[in-house]
């Protein structure tokens, strides 16, 4: 059922606007008398599901009882970052999503199916995991909210994601990480319809049947200042929400070149990107549209540690960036990284399989830590002044000297591509 579902390339809605609609929709709903909210954590920030989960408290108030960050594999938020990203929301109403000891199974997808939808190329079963607190049962309503967006994992990030992997268990994590990293993150991102998504989708319509789930949706964009903004709202409790949204986000957030871009710069905000399990987005996002040895360069201020765990941390910095085909040779021979596929799937994702390089310019991590996962380092100041964030805009620049790079602000907020590159995959 469809709730509230508004939006197109050419929308920006209006915090009044977005108020309204939400309200409208929850006043559909009926009385609740305990509610759970489960937005993104801070590495989301810029979903403005921030936004949506103080209005959402400030319409439920004492019925609003908790609220639990889809933290997936992330660090907790803390106490500052909260505030940043929701309001007035009091910080005793949040909670500690465990995925490694605090999750419960509803069921688990069999392996005949996941064979499937893999192509053969997998042959395992998949638990489908979520948070105690979700499985408890305790809520008569639980609002997931998030933003519709390419993701390298799922094709498009949001809707039961948000549940199965942002408040789902280690196993589950790290077999459909694994899941689509085999299968091939650019045959899927952009893609509403991919093989971990048709395995969420199962686990939806077998074991969450009975969960109160209600999904609450964004698709943002940038507005005329360059802030991010939402560009569509879709509210309902079924995938034709994220449908919806998902078709959006394709003409909102996915920019297809005509000609491969020689050289990237790719600025991450120190505030949101202090990893390269999260500020590799700067190579997701771009891989499809760079040219055959290109050259990546990361503008990572914030940038102090690999993994958002210190067991991915330390398996990162044994490993490394080393390409599909030898992480799959390591995962066959070393059992420390069979036993975390999620990490191998990111090893994978963060490999330009040497088709381009990567030049990492870190705030906080040395040369010899950055060169010992397989990137090539930049100093940071060196570079800042050349590649400044606030003297480039997005997309092509030509520099003084005549040098043409392609600048992208935010990599978390789309999907670049070459036109041909993307439509024949």
């Amino acid at each position: 059922m469809i709730l509230f579902s508004r939006g197109s390339a050419d929308t920006t809605l209006s915090k009044d606007e977005v108020r309204d609609a939400l309200y409208a929709s929850l006043d559909r709903l009926g009385e609740k008398k305990r509610v759970i909210a489960v937005p993104p954590d801070f590495t989301r920030c810029h979903s403005q599901a921030g936004l949506l989960t103080e209005m959402i408290w400030e319409y439920y108030g004492e019925c609003l009882t908790d609220v639990l960050p889809a933290l997936g594999t992330h660090y907790p938020m803390t106490d500052e970052e909260i505030r940043t990203m929701f309001g007035d929301v009091p910080v005793s109403l949040f909670r500690i999503h465990d995925w490694r000891n605090g999750c419960v199974t509803l069921g688990e997808v069999p392996s005949e199916i996941v064979r499937e939808v893999s192509e053969g190329k997998i042959d395992y079963s998949i638990p489908m995991q979520v948070d105690r607190l979700i499985a408890a049962k305790s809520h008569d309503l639980i609002l997931s909210i998030g933003q519709v967006v390419p993701h390298e994992v799922v094709g498009m990030a949001g809707h039961n994601k948000n549940i199965f992997v942002g408040t789902g268990g280690i196993e589950g994590i790290n077999k459909t990480h694994f899941l689509g990293a085999v299968y091939g993150m650019e045959r899927m991102m952009g893609r509403a319809e991919t093989p971990v998504r048709r395995v969420l989708n199962f686990g939806s319509e077998h074991f969450a049947q009975n969960l109160p789930i209600v999904f609450v949706l964004t698709v943002v964009g940038k507005n005329d200042e360059g802030n991010p903004a939402i560009q569509g709202l879709f509210i309902g409790n079924d995938m034709e929400c994220f449908h919806q949204a998902a078709a959006l986000s394709l003409r909102v957030n996915v920019q297809l070149l005509d000609e491969p871009i020689r050289k990237a710069v790719v600025y991450l905000d120190p505030s949101e990107f202090r990893s390269t399990w999260l500020g590799n987005k700067s190579i997701y996002r771009t891989r499809m549209a760079l040219a055959d040895e290109a050259e990546l360069i990361v503008l990572a201020p914030g940038l102090s540690r690999f993994g958002e765990d210190d067991t991915i941390d330390q398996l990162i910095r044994k490993y490394g960036y080393v390409g599909t085909p030898r992480v799959l040779e390591l995962v066959r021979t070393q059992l420390d990284l069979r036993r975390n596929l999620g990490t191998a799937a990111h090893l994978i994702h963060g490999s330009s399989e040497g088709r381009f390089a990567i030049t990492y310019c870190p705030g906080n991590l040395t040369q010899h830590e950055i060169e010992g996962v397989g990137f090539r380092y930049a100093g940071l100041d060196a570079m800042m002044a050349r590649y400044h964030p606030k003297k480039l805009t997005d997309g092509l620049n030509t520099m003084a000297d005549g040098e043409k790079v392609f600048f992208i602000s935010n990599p978390g907020l789309g999907l670049w591509a070459c036109r041909e590159r993307f439509e024949e995959l």
